[in-house]
């Protein structure tokens, strides 16, 4: 990662307060008898260089001109997903909670907008364990917020973040990422379910290994007879430079060479198989499909 954490922060710290307020746009679209609903966690506010930094730079600007992306600040929506199928309701990932950033952290808030209360939750399932993903596992008393909830993360994502060796390894710039991740994991280390791609984690939900944000990043499949759709997390993290160039290097991937080929061949499936997205830091609530353009893709949301 070349940004430090000293130049991270502060880069942060300098970016005007613009929208300190949850932005609860929301989406749904039926699988089956089931529903996936997208909640608002509120939004990140990042310096652009944390994503645009190793990528070409010439030929960056256009692009980001042509789609009218800022490059100095981004503000990417966080969608946390909801799946209830009439028997299990099933979170994945939990969101930031009060100590990453103030617009984030607002999941409850979105829970209550759609009349899930923490009790409700069955099942909460990771993607992985960055920051604005599983800091919001906690309650203020330290205990699992879903605490009635079975917890469930791919074996490879555990290992990483639980490996004490990690916070020497990842980095300055994300060493306080891995004291997080840990401690969190800590918390459900007696309640926690592992599983690998390919598996079938529940009914109709299928894991689908997306290495390369993280060493264990997963994406999941829900499918329903012809009705399907794939909740990313963040192996396709922005609906900007990811569709246009998906073969480019982003500063948000711990391992930019892994996470690209995975986001070329998550076009592919997508495409293919006509398959309806959900991605954390997508607009619009997140749902949508993908669109082949000439010369990449483009996102096109479903807002409800």
């Amino acid at each position: 990662m070349p940004v430090s954490r000293r130049a991270f922060l502060a880069g942060c710290a300098s970016l005007p307060v613009s929208a300190q307020f949850s932005r609860h746009v929301k989406a749904d679209t039926p699988i089956g008898k089931g529903m996936l609903t997208t909640i608002s966690d509120g939004h990140l506010t990042l310096p652009g260089s944390f994503i645009f930094e190793p990528m070409p730079q010439d030929e960056l600007l256009p692009l980001l001109k042509r789609v009218g992306i800022e490059q100095k600040t981004l503000t990417p929506d966080c969608n946390v997903s909801l799946y209830r199928d009439g028997t299990h309701t099933v979170l994945f990932d939990v969101g930031s909670g009060p100590d990453f950033q103030p617009t984030a952290g607002k999941l409850l808030e979105g829970l209550e907008l759609v009349g899930v209360s923490p009790e409700d939750v069955t099942h909460v399932v990771f993607t992985h364990a960055h920051p604005d993903h599983i800091w919001g596992l906690l309650d203020e008393f330290d205990d699992p917020l879903f605490y009635d909830a079975a917890y469930m993360i791919g074996r490879t994502e555990w290992d990483y973040w639980w490996n004490p060796e990690t916070v020497n390894t990842i980095g300055e710039a994300r060493a306080s990422m891995a004291v997080g991740a840990r401690r969190r994991l800590e918390a459900i280390e007696d309640a926690v379910a592992f599983f690998d791609g390919g598996e079938e984690i529940l009914p109709g939900i299928q894991a689908v290994s997306t290495h390369g944000h993280t060493p264990g990043h997963m994406s999941f499949e829900l499918r329903s007879g012809s009705e399907a759709a794939l909740i990313l997390g963040d192996a396709i993290g922005n609906h900007h430079v990811a569709f246009m160039r998906p073969d480019w290097p982003s500063g948000s991937d711990q391992d930019a060479e892994t996470a690209a080929v995975t986001r070329k061949a998550l076009f592919d499936r997508i495409v293919a198989d006509d398959l309806k997205i959900a991605g954390f830091h997508l607009p619009g609530g997140g749902i949508g499909r993908v669109e082949p353009t000439s010369d990449g893709f483009r996102f096109i949301p479903e807002t409800t």
